[in-house]
This record gives C-alpha cells, structure tokens and sequence, in this order.
C-alpha cells in the first residue's frame, strides 16, 4: 500500500502528513506514506483543493485537515 500526503508545502500539509503516519502505524498497515510538498501533483489528479491524501494513487480525502480517527477511515475505506 502506498499512501501520499500531496499538498503545497504549507504547515497544515505538514501535519497531516504527520498524522497520517501515525494513523498508518497505529492501524499496523504495511504501508509506505510519503509527503509530497508540490501543487502540481495536485492539478495532475484533477483536483482544485489541498491537501490530498491518496491510496494507491487514488485520492480519498481532499481540502481539509481531519482528525486522526477520520484519516483512519479514508485510509483504510476499499
């Protein structure tokens, strides 16, 4: 599993990258979570907002900073 923190470099990107790493670890997933500090990643997917979370290259949370319970769920959402 490969989960990304896409977003534009900006504090809160920063800490939701944090938080997804602890959610990854938390939830023992053998994933692989990599920030990446760059808006156009963001234009590529389609998307208007950061940041973005992806799984497997497919975004499944867009424009907000949710809690660590919420970024649980769209890690683990099939």
């Amino acid at each position: 599993m490969k989960i990304q923190v896409v977003g534009s470099g900006c504090p809160s990107c920063k800490k939701l990258f944090e938080l997804t790493q602890q959610a990854a670890s938390e939830l023992g997933l053998d994933a692989q979570v990599e920030y990446v500090p760059d808006i156009q990643k963001v234009i590529e997917l389609g998307l208007m907002s950061s940041p973005v979370i992806t799984v497997d290259g497919k975004p499944v949370m867009v424009g907000f900073t949710p809690d660590i319970k919420k970024i649980k769920a769209f890690i683990t959402r099939k």
